[in-house]
C-alpha cells in the first residue's frame, strides 16, 4: 500500500468513527460509520448540482442541494460533538428523502430534473440498514407517497420546467443513476465487509470454545451433543503451589504469568494437533483422539506433556520465578459432548477423565505420572520408570509410572 493510500484509509477510518462511543455494540458502531460515510459522500457530490444550476441561472434550484450540504455538515458536526445517533440518523434520512423531491419539483418534474428524486432511494435503503425492519417501514411509505405525488403533479409543473440543455439533462440522468448506484454500492460494500469481519471475529471466538466440527454441528442442529469414544488420551496439568504464589504476588503478576504459561500451552496443543478442553484456575486439561479420532493420540499427548515441562521452565525463567508443573495422563474410553445453552463448553466424562485427574493430583512436581495403560502404549518409544502402587482416591491401590523422556533422548540401549 502506497503512502497516499495508507493516508486515505486512515482518514476514512477517522471520519467513519467520529460518532462512536466506547460503549457501542459492534452493530451500532458499523451503522454509525456507514451513515457517516454515506452522508459525507452525498454531501460531496451535491457540489456538482449546486455549481451546475448556478451556471444555468437557476439559483432557487441550486439553493436546495446547497441547503442539504449545510444541514448535512451541521448534523455531522453535532454528531461528532454529542454522539446523538438517533438525531443524526433521523435528520440525515429526512433530508436525503425530502430534498431530492423538492429539487425535482423546482426544476419542473421528472424529465427536466433528470429524475433527481432517485437520490431519495438512498434514504430508503439507509433506513432499512440503520433502523429495524419495522422502524424502516414508515420511511418507505413516505418515499412511495412522495413518488406518487411527483407523478400526479408532473403534468402540472412540467409546462413551467426550467430550460436545461438536453446534453446537460442526459448527463444528469447518467449522474443520478450512477451516483445513486455508487452510494448504495458503497453502503452495502461497507456493511458487508464489516459484517464479514464481525462474523470472522465471532467465528474465531466460537472456535476458541468449541472444536470446529462440534461448532458446525451446533449451527446446523442446536441441542445436546453427546458421543462415546473408545480410545482417547486425557492429560491434566496443574501448577504446584500456585495458591501461595498468588497470595504473595500482585493480581497483575498472577494473571500475566498464567497468560504467558497458558498461551505457550495453547500453542503446543495446537502444534501437536490436540484438543484443549478447558482451564480451571491454574489447571489445564487436554485430550487427544477426539473429536476427530487419531491412532497416535497417546504419543501426541506424551509429546505435549514433555514439551509443557520445558515451556513452563522457559516462561518461569523469563519471569524470574520458580514454579513446577504436575502432569497426569490416562487413556481409555470417554463420553464427550456439549450440554446447556449458556456459556457452554465441550467437556469429557468417564473413568478415564477421573483417573487422569487422579494421576495429576497424586503426582510428583516436575514429573509426568501415567497409568499402566499409558505405559503399555508408550513403552516402545519412551523411557518410563515404575513408581509403584499408590492409593488413589476412589480407586484404591494403583500401579503408576513416570514418563521420563523419549528413548532417542535417553541414549542407545535403554
Amino acid at each position: 500500500m502506497s503512502t497516499v493510500e495508507a493516508w486515505l484509509v486512515r482518514a476514512l477510518q477517522r471520519l467513519a468513527g467520529i460518532g462512536s462511543r466506547p460503549t457501542d455494540t459492534e452493530e451500532i458502531r458499523i451503522q454509525k460509520a456507514a451513515l457517516v460515510l454515506s452522508a459525507s459522500t452525498v454531501t460531496g457530490l451535491a457540489v456538482i448540482w449546486v455549481a451546475t444550476y448556478l451556471a444555468l441561472g437557476l439559483p432557487r434550484s441550486a439553493a436546495i442541494p446547497f441547503v442539504y450540504q449545510l444541514v448535512s455538515l451541521a448534523t455531522l458536526v453535532i454528531f461528532a460533538r454529542w454522539k446523538d445517533y438517533r438525531l443524526f440518523r433521523a435528520s440525515q434520512i429526512l433530508v436525503m428523502l425530502a430534498l431530492p423531491f423538492l429539487l425535482q419539483w423546482s426544476l419542473g418534474g421528472y424529465a427536466a430534473s433528470s429524475a433527481v428524486s432517485l437520490w431519495a432511494t438512498v434514504a430508503v435503503f439507509g433506513a432499512l440498514f440503520f433502523y429495524t425492519a419495522r422502524e424502516a417501514l414508515p420511511w418507505f411509505v413516505a418515499f412511495l407517497v412522495l413518488t406518487v405525488a411527483s407523478g400526479v403533479i408532473d403534468p402540472l409543473i412540467s409546462p413551467s420546467a426550467a430550460s436545461i440543455p438536453e446534453p446537460v439533462q442526459i448527463a444528469f440522468f447518467v449522474l443520478n443513476i450512477s451516483g445513486v448506484t455508487l452510494t448504495a454500492y458503497l453502503l452495502l460494500q461497507y456493511s458487508i465487509r464489516a459484517r464479514d469481519a464481525e462474523h470472522a471475529r465471532s467465528e474465531g471466538l466460537l472456535l476458541n470454545v468449541l472444536p470446529r466440527s462440534i461448532a458446525d454441528r451446533l449451527k446446523r442442529q442446536p441441542g445436546v451433543i453427546a458421543e462415546r469414544f473408545e480410545e482417547v488420551t486425557v492429560l491434566f496439568a496443574d501448577i504446584v503451589d500456585f495458591t501461595p504464589f498468588a497470595e504473595r504476588t500482585s493480581p497483575e503478576g498472577v494473571v500475566g504469568l498464567l497468560d504467558s504459561v497458558f498461551t505457550a500451552f495453547d500453542d503446543l496443543t495446537q502444534r501437536h494437533g490436540l484438543e484443549k478442553i478447558k482451564t480451571i484456575g491454574d489447571a489445564y486439561m487436554v485430550a487427544g483422539g477426539l473429536p476427530e479420532p487419531r491412532a497416535d493420540h497417546a504419543e501426541a499427548v506424551a509429546e505435549l506433556g514433555l514439551d509443557m515441562l520445558d515451556d513452563l521452565a522457559r516462561v518461569c525463567s523469563a519471569a524470574g520465578v520458580q514454579l513446577a508443573l504436575r502432569i497426569g495422563i490416562d487413556t481409555g474410553p470417554v463420553v464427550a459432548g456439549v450440554i446447556g445453552r449458556h456459556k457452554f463448553i465441550y467437556d469429557l466424562w468417564g473413568d478415564t477423565v477421573t483417573t487422569a485427574s487422579r494421576m495429576e493430583s497424586h503426582g510428583v512436581p516436575g514429573r509426568i505420572q501415567v497409568t499402566e495403560r499409558i505405559r503399555d502404549r508408550l513403552a516402545p518409544r519412551y523411557l518410563l520408570e515404575e513408581r509403584g502402587e499408590i492409593d488413589l482416591k476412589g480407586k484404591g491401590p494403583t500401579r503408576v509410572y513416570l514418563l521420563v523422556s523419549r528413548r532417542s533422548e535417553a541414549g542407545n540401549g535403554q
